[in-house]
């Protein structure tokens, strides 16, 4: 049979290549938007995963703590660790915030945890574990923070002391992870300027400075001070124990809210992604079409070239099954060097990107057959300019 993808690659190798890797270019952005998305679902099972719970206990009514604003007090988990079935109940805070180190700022995820307790840091790569109350961190390699590198959140310093990897929150911004009594200062308590404030409007507040009521005043201005809530309990059940029930249990008796892991994962992915996901899928099929208009475009062009050729073949008697079969031939040649190329461009900038980018070979192998068959469906244009071509042709002027 003869090959037009041959014919081209021997005397117009320059344009096919170069349309090949123009192509490849395009399919390279496909693969490259499917391998945003599943890293965003990636990064948070990883949340998931490091925060080491089986139930997250937070504020009544919401979907705390990753999703929406959640408040609880402190001393929440000590009824916790009461009731059948919890084997572990810690408390967590998460604030993401710009954490300034010298002249630079990081966005990143503060973690305030309990040492020994869920919420802490799987593993270190780096450094060592918390062993201070204050002014201690553990931070992920993707915040650019080393060793001994002192930075600052809200008014502190803290000295970084450990280095962790692939802590990251839902959105894809790396953890620091600092001491639990730290993280309620930095998240719940006001600054000095706004404490000095207070003050003075509780101190002008006949109802809260009675001259009869000794104390009174003190106790108020001590309680704008000092901050006793969290964002969440993280809770482990016991073995034997079905998290469900543990966390209708807890949602009866404490009036609170309780989420297992199937729960979270919904919210996560479901729900705070869902907006993203739907984006990407737009641009998917955005680049699929633009991805078979280009292909339509460049096979007609090519066969057009041909005209004459296709004619001289026509006339020797050639059966219009084989002149399709080379037309198709050709299109899948371009698609296949198309999908070489974006295969390996994707794989070579996607750790590039500022966001985790996972690429499965699940989605290349889709990723293959789609662009397969939108070349397939590209090519019939050319098929039916190729089919109408009058024999005549061949002699003609």
């Amino acid at each position: 049979m003869i090959s037009l993808a041959g014919r081209d690659i021997l005397h117009s190798w320059g344009k096919f290549v170069l349309t090949g890797l123009g192509l490849g270019l395009l399919i390279g952005v496909t693969l490259t938007m499917a391998g945003v998305y599943r890293g965003m679902v990636d990064d948070a099972q990883v949340l998931l995963n490091n925060s080491g719970a089986d139930l997250w206990v937070v504020q009544k009514d919401t979907q705390g703590p990753y999703a929406e604003s959640s408040s609880i007090r402190d001393d929440v988990h000590r009824g916790l660790l009461g009731m059948p079935g919890v084997a572990q109940a810690a408390n967590v805070t998460y604030l993401t915030m710009q954490v300034r180190k010298g002249n630079t700022d990081v966005r990143a995820m503060v973690v305030g945890f309990e040492p020994g307790q869920p919420g802490e840091p799987s593993y270190l790569v780096a450094g060592r574990r918390i062993t201070r109350s204050h002014y201690e961190a553990v931070a992920d390699v993707n915040t650019g923070f080393a060793l001994g590198d002192r930075i600052r959140i809200r008014r502190h310093d803290y000295t970084v002391v450990g280095l962790t990897r692939r802590m990251v929150s839902s959105g894809g911004d790396p953890m620091v992870f600092i001491p639990l009594k730290d993280a309620q200062e930095a998240q719940f308590l006001k600054d000095n300027d706004a404490i000095v404030n207070e003050r003075a409007r509780t101190t002008a507040n006949p109802a809260l400075n009675r001259p009869g009521v000794p104390g009174l005043l003190d106790a108020i201005n001590a309680s704008q001070t000092s901050n006793h809530n969290v964002n969440a309990v993280l809770v482990r059940v016991k073995a034997g124990y079905a998290p469900e029930a543990v966390a209708q249990e807890i949602r009866r008796w404490k009036h609170l809210q309780a989420f297992t892991r199937a729960q979270m994962e919904e919210i996560l992915i479901a729900k705070l992604i869902a907006t993203a996901a739907k984006q990407i899928g737009m641009f998917l099929v955005i680049l699929a079409i633009v991805s078979a208009a280009i292909v339509a475009f460049i096979i007609y062009t090519m066969t057009l070239g041909k005209i004459r050729e296709i004619a001289v073949l026509k006339l020797i008697g050639t059966h219009n099954r084989t002149i399709a079969a080379m037309i198709l031939q050709q299109a899948l040649g371009l698609g296949l060097i198309g999908f070489v190329v974006g295969k390996i461009a994707a794989t070579i900038w996607a750790p590039a990107f500022p966001k985790y980018v996972l690429l499965l070979p699940g989605d290349s192998a889709r990723g293959f057959v789609i662009v397969m068959l939108v070349c397939v469906l590209a090519s019939t244009l050319a098929i039916r300019a190729a089919l109408r071509v009058d024999p005549a042709t061949a002699i003609g002027g």
